[in-house]
Formats: structure tokens, C-alpha cells, sequence
């Protein structure tokens, strides 16, 4: 089983420090802050980050699901929302949305791989402490 791994670094402290995060595949590097995370500033946060690899992990689970059971999609487009509440700092909800084009499936089929892949893709799993909600269309 493949092992994945990032790097993080810190300087300073928690406000007015400032951290750069970079992807064990060198795909992206880029730097993170007390603003960035907290607020609306410049760089990237853990939980955008988390909701890349929650999107990305659900369009490929529903699309292996459909494909293997013949239903093979024309496309998959998810995003993930992840909630950090301020005051607990728990990332509590995560919303998944998700439009797919699945030639020959009807709506009530499709819910059902829809939320079966919420339920097993290996980032939900991982996710479970926290509410996911699924918003699925057929289009």
C-alpha cells in the first residue's frame, strides 16, 4: 500500500508567524498563515487542502462505483466544503456537492452510488468524526 507524505514548516508565532507546506509528489508549495487560515488572506490552509483531497478522492470512488457496474460517467465534478468552527477549531461539517453525467442511469440509482461513495471513499472514511452532507444532481 502506497504511503503519501507532505512537509510543513512554522516560523514564529501562531499570528504573526508564517508556514510553508509543500506535497511529497512536488505537484504544489506554497505558503500558509494565521490570515490565510483564520481569515481571508493570502496562501492555502490545512482545510483547503483537505477539501481537495476529499473532493478528489469522492469523484473517483463514485466514478470507479458507477464504471464498475457498467454505468460508466462522462464526468465527475465534486467540491468539498470544509467548515472549521472558530470557536472549538474541530473541523465539524463537510459538504460534499457533486454534478455527474451518467448516460443510461436513472436519479434514484445514481443517489444510491452517489451516497455509497460518500459513505466508503478512503478520505471520507478518514473524515468520519466530522458531519458529511451530500448534494448530488444527475445532469
Amino acid at each position: 500500500m502506497p504511503t503519501r507524505s507532505s512537509d510543513a514548516t512554522w516560523q514564529g508565532d501562531l499570528k504573526n508567524g508564517e508556514g510553508q507546506l509543500s506535497l511529497g509528489s512536488g505537484a504544489y508549495e506554497g505558503s500558509y498563515s494565521f490570515l490565510s487560515r483564520f481569515e481571508d488572506g493570502e496562501g492555502t490552509n490545512p482545510e483547503e487542502l483537505i477539501a481537495a483531497a476529499h473532493a478528489g478522492c469522492y469523484a473517483m470512488a463514485l466514478s470507479n462505483d458507477l464504471a464498475s457496474d457498467g454505468h460508466e460517467p462522462e464526468r465527475v465534478d465534486a467540491t468539498a466544503n470544509v467548515h472549521l468552527d472558530m470557536e472549538t477549531l474541530t473541523i465539524d461539517t463537510i459538504e460534499l456537492v457533486v454534478e455527474a453525467s451518467v448516460p443510461g442511469i436513472d436519479e434514484a440509482t445514481f443517489m444510491e452510488y452517489a451516497e455509497g461513495a460518500k459513505e466508503n471513499c478512503p478520505v471520507s472514511r478518514v473524515l468520519a468524526g466530522a458531519e458529511i452532507s451530500l448534494d448530488a444532481t444527475l445532469v
